[in-house]
């Protein structure tokens, strides 16, 4: 749990200062009573008719002011809700490292093969619409969002290796595909037109469905074609959307080729993971076909279950008010009157 304003946690020091306060009173009411010559009356002044009963409204009113000035510092812990979410990009890299059979029977057939499984699995999440986005040398939408999970499944598997690896076209290609256009700018639209100088502000484009967006970015190079996909982000974050990264290959890289012709194939982690953090996603590195399963598979249950941080304030508030009307309530039936 952390604190929105821990600053104003200063303020719980009057709680141990009112408990001081009553003690002394206390004890300023047992001096009183020794005054009376009557023991009976000393016994009724002190209280032992009452007994312990008599501390608990006071108690009870120190705590919830220690959780009302806690609240006031806004709490906030990180919990489990579940999803929202209304569109699902998977934003594959189809470039030609992806034929290495470092993950059998090659990168790509096993991303494929990871992929798929996640979409099945969704068949009982109807608040999901999932799309296919390719990426090589250039990005193309190969599944609009659909709830229908047979046509992305089938996108999925007919999906061939290109050249080159652009992974700034495709998460602006995968935004087109999230929003409608609606006369509105779409990000891709932005970036041909930087050519032309500064543009006029756009209002933010619509969901093609309800709820927010993930994109789930699978890649195993480095980005070789314009825009650098850090500079795209912000077109990601300002809507509120979420991009997944992962990693696909092992740690040395898979050579391909031969001769002259021969390079090896390592995606750039450090990139991944800048995507994965500016946009509040997580980084994934999958070394074998069954890192890539498990993966995808902690994906798909995302889908349906989500951590956030989430500000606790309205729910310690209330508990302090409960606490409140506990301590009036226990005061008014064993004393007849409010503490």
């Amino acid at each position: 749990m952390g604190f929105r304003w821990p600053e104003a946690l200063a303020l719980l020091a009057v709680v141990p200062a009112f408990f001081l306060l009553y003690l002394r009173l206390q004890r300023g009411r047992a001096r009183r009573a020794l005054r009376y010559a009557s023991p009976a009356m000393v016994a009724a002044a002190v209280g032992n008719g009452p007994g312990w009963r008599r501390h608990v409204p006071p108690a009870l009113f120190l705590a919830a002011l220690a959780l009302l000035l806690v609240a006031l510092a806004r709490p906030v812990a990180v919990v489990t809700l579940p999803s929202r979410e209304g569109t699902v990009i998977l934003l594959m890299d189809v470039s030609g490292s992806m034929r290495a059979p470092d993950l059998q029977p090659s990168r790509l057939d096993a991303a494929k093969a990871a992929a798929s499984r996640l979409v099945d699995k969704q068949r009982g999440n109807d608040k999901a619409r999932i799309g296919v986005v390719s990426f090589s040398d250039q990005a193309f939408v190969v599944q609009p969002p659909t709830g229908d999970r047979d046509a992305t499944i089938a996108a999925i598997a007919r999906l061939q290796t290109q050249r080159g690896t652009a992974i700034g076209q495709g998460i602006l290609v995968s935004l087109d595909a999230i929003f409608e256009g609606g006369g509105d700018e779409l990000p891709s639209d932005t970036f041909a037109a930087q050519a032309a100088g500064p543009q006029p502000s756009a209002p933010p484009a619509r969901f093609a469905g309800s709820g927010p967006a993930t994109i789930i970015l699978l890649t195993d190079g480095v980005n070789t074609r314009p825009p650098d996909p850090r500079a795209v982000l912000d077109q990601a974050t300002s809507r509120g959307v979420r991009i997944h990264t992962v990693g696909v290959g092992s740690p040395n890289g898979a050579v391909l080729g031969s001769g002259p012709r021969a390079f090896n194939a390592r995606f750039d982690e450090a990139m991944l993971r800048r995507i994965a953090e500016t946009t509040d996603g997580e980084y994934f590195s999958a070394s074998s076909a069954d890192d890539l399963t498990r993966i995808y598979d902690d994906l798909g249950t995302q889908l349906v279950l989500r951590t956030e941080r989430t500000e606790l304030s309205a729910v310690v508030t209330g508990l302090g008010a409960v606490l409140l009307l506990a301590g009036a309530a226990f005061s008014l039936a064993f004393f007849g009157r409010l503490p």
